[in-house]
């Protein structure tokens, strides 16, 4: 691996987590560090709002960051279009504004009000005119994933037995079971989120970095280098929990 990488699990509207994840990534590999973010950047936590603006501020610098989408980030720029769009993987009497999904805190962190008497189009105008466009701009924008030599980086996960460059953006946003039960090894390990875990942990065919911010837990980060991978602690480089 010719540089660090480090990785971002989920997010889920957690601004003042993802700062301090931030802040220690900048402690061990300095400003232009490599970063990939794994999606659901919004819905759950309390500031979807400020996470865009962080990341969206930092697209415009030039950072060193890549930003991937996950589920959670497609139903919000599906919502956002001139006429709402809902996902098919979704159970029929969901939709991304119930509070199982979190819609309904990412437009309250923008000043829209989700109460259940309203209608959905009615509550769609008044997104349509508090979110930014170039929040939506963002989310349209980003690609589904990424690699390196040795790690492919992605939302939830991919349909083992096909190569990576065919994977199919419906897996990459919402594979679980298939992908997570498969114990054999793919071309290059596969870092993802979208499913939490109690803890960032190491599988041998892949690595999962989704410890739950959604839902109040750490955000997890980790480097992947020479030496191996690490998740990022107040305390330094730990070693990433490795189930066998």
């Amino acid at each position: 691996m010719k540089e660090a990488i480090y990785a971002i699990g989920d997010i889920h509207g957690q601004l003042g987590e993802l700062q301090r994840v931030l802040s220690l990534i900048e402690a061990d590999g300095g400003p232009d560090a490599r970063i990939v973010l794994l999606g659901d950047y919004t819905d759950r936590g309390p500031d979807s709002r400020g996470v865009l603006d962080l990341l969206v501020a930092a697209q415009k610098e030039g950072r060193n960051w890549t930003f991937l989408k996950g589920n959670h980030d497609r139903m919000f720029e599906w919502f956002m279009q001139a006429y709402p769009k809902y996902d098919a993987y979704l159970p029929v009497e969901l939709s991304w504004l119930h509070p199982r999904l979190g819609g309904d805190t990412t437009l309250a962190s923008y000043g829209v009000d989700v109460s259940p008497q309203d209608r959905q189009l009615t509550i769609h105008a008044q997104a349509r005119e508090a979110v930014p466009p170039e929040h939506i701009a963002f989310l349209s924008s980003l690609p589904l994933s990424a690699e390196s030599e040795t790690h492919f980086f992605c939302h939830a996960g991919v349909l083992p037995g096909v190569p990576l460059d065919r994977q199919d953006e419906e897996d990459l946003l919402w594979i679980r079971q298939q992908f997570h039960k498969d114990t054999r090894q793919h071309p290059k390990v596969i870092v993802h989120g979208h499913t939490p875990v109690a803890a960032a942990t190491d599988y041998g065919n892949r690595i999962n970095l989704d410890a739950g911010a959604g839902y109040g837990k750490p955000l997890a980060a980790a480097v992947f280098d020479k030496g191996g991978v690490f998740q990022l602690t107040d305390r330094g480089r730990q070693p990433l929990h490795v189930e066998i």
